[in-house]
């Protein structure tokens, strides 16, 4: 089961309290004070991890707490600190303040390890309480509480290149042609209920080259108001570096007019934001096998108005695919050359 939202709850562990204790031993009439501190409580870290594809292990345990401290004891012995507890996240995970909506961070690193939670500090014992005039002192302090927070985890895929369009347009198909992806393949509309991933590979060693590509599950008109599946994924596509928008041109598709499902698609992409509307964009006319000549004559000259990368593809007998697999691989080469001479922080 794909889950990329979770609300949990974390806690901290409080500080042990801080010990009242005097020293008594045999010709030590007037040992003194020997309370020891409180340990400290564990925290709550979250760290990413690409052994996580899902944040299904959150929806059903939502509350996660780490060791409180061990009170401190006599012999100015200091109570153990408690043990942190570690939150496994998939690269991708965004954390935000359920209650306020911040930003708290973006893991996008591999391995990246954030404190959510601070555990409290150890009390102090009477030992700290001694002075010249005050020799014994009855004094401590109680440990501090952990820190408790609520948080609203969101999980946006991490993919260079994101396939969309109008449902039962190809994608599936296409993903499962160009990479060893098994996606639900059917002919009705909205066949895949959730995003999913291949590797694709081309050229020959030591020259080869990889990159990740995402099924979306089909947009319809009003995606960005919840209309359709789109809402919930589109934000899953907000990372890649390449949109390629698949257009049925078969006489199959039941819409009548392709270039008026481009501009339905594209006019999505732009009302949800977060940049999608400015991504590179690769146009493909799918189903060339059964293609209406018509519909595919119109679409190809007013991508060539566009100026946009246009390819013919046909999913089922290859046609159009390897020229299609080399132009994603440039784009998906440019844009990390991109990234590395101009970081973005």
């Amino acid at each position: 089961m794909f889950i990329d939202e979770a609300k949990i709850l974390v806690k901290a562990g409080d500080g042990g309290n801080g010990c009242v204790a005097f020293r008594r031993e045999k010709f030590v009439p007037r040992g003194g004070p020997s309370g020891g501190d409180g340990g400290r409580g564990g925290d709550v870290v979250m760290q990413a991890s690409q052994q996580h594809n899902t944040l299904i292990h959150f929806r059903y345990n939502p509350e996660h707490k780490a060791d409180r401290g061990r009170h401190g004891e006599g012999s100015n012995c200091t109570g153990s600190d408690g043990k942190s507890t570690t939150l496994k996240v998939p690269v991708g995970t965004t954390v935000y303040d359920a209650e306020t909506g911040e930003l708290i961070h973006d893991f996008s690193v591999p391995d990246e390890r954030v404190v959510v939670a601070k555990g409290g500090r150890g009390g102090r014992g009477n030992q700290h309480f001694a002075t010249p005039t005050h020799q014994a002192p009855r004094e401590s302090e109680p440990g501090r509480l952990g820190e408790e927070r609520t948080y609203r985890l969101e999980l946006k895929l991490l993919a260079d290149v994101g396939l969309v369009g109008y449902p039962n347009a190809g994608k599936s198909t296409l993903i499962s042609r160009i990479s060893a992806a098994k996606p639900k393949i059917a002919d009705y509309p909205f066949t895949t209920l959730e995003p999913n991933l291949g590797v694709v590979t081309v050229g020959d060693s030591p020259n080869e080259e990889s990159y990740v590509v995402a099924d979306m599950p089909g947009l319809i008109e009003g995606a960005h108001l919840g209309s359709g599946l789109g809402i919930q994924f589109l934000r899953h596509i907000e990372r890649t570096r390449l949109l390629v928008h698949l257009v049925d041109v078969s006489d199959g598709s039941g819409r009548p007019d392709p270039l008026d499902d481009f501009k339905v698609i594209c006019g999505e992409l732009k009302s949800f934001g977060h940049g999608l509307a400015e991504k590179p964009m690769i146009v493909v006319a799918s189903k060339i096998d059964a293609a209406n000549p018509d519909k595919l004559k119109k679409l190809t000259a007013a991508m060539k108005r566009r100026k946009l990368e246009f390819f013919a593809i046909s999913a089922v007998t290859g046609q159009g695919i390897e020229d299609l697999k080399w132009a994603m691989a440039r784009h998906v080469r440019v844009a990390r050359v991109v990234e590395v001479v101009e970081p973005v922080f």
